[in-house]
């Protein structure tokens, strides 16, 4: 599924246009963003959570020349899905 397919089924379920269901989606990957830049968790109870996760610097290998790299430290969203989306889809 992709964005406009969610949007479709988002509208469907809920009564509301394309462009309030529209709306609504970005409203909600905005908020979720600020608050995951802001280093804050997002608990959906029964859904699931997203966090950010700091991943370390490690070593590589350039497949196309085979010489070690270093890949750099960064920051990656991560999301545990809570209990009833797991039995949901289980």
């Amino acid at each position: 599924m992709n964005k406009s397919e969610l949007i479709n089924a988002m509208a469907a379920e809920s009564g509301l246009t394309k462009t309030d269901s529209k709306k609504a989606l970005d409203a909600f990957m905005a908020a979720i963003t600020k608050a995951l830049k802001a280093g804050d968790k997002v608990s959906l109870v029964g859904f699931g959570t997203f966090v950010v996760a700091e991943r370390a610097a490690r070593l590589g290998i350039n497949p196309s020349t085979k010489q070690s790299i270093t890949i750099p430290a960064k920051r990656v969203a991560k999301f545990k899905p809570g209990m009833e989306l797991t039995l949901a889809i289980g």
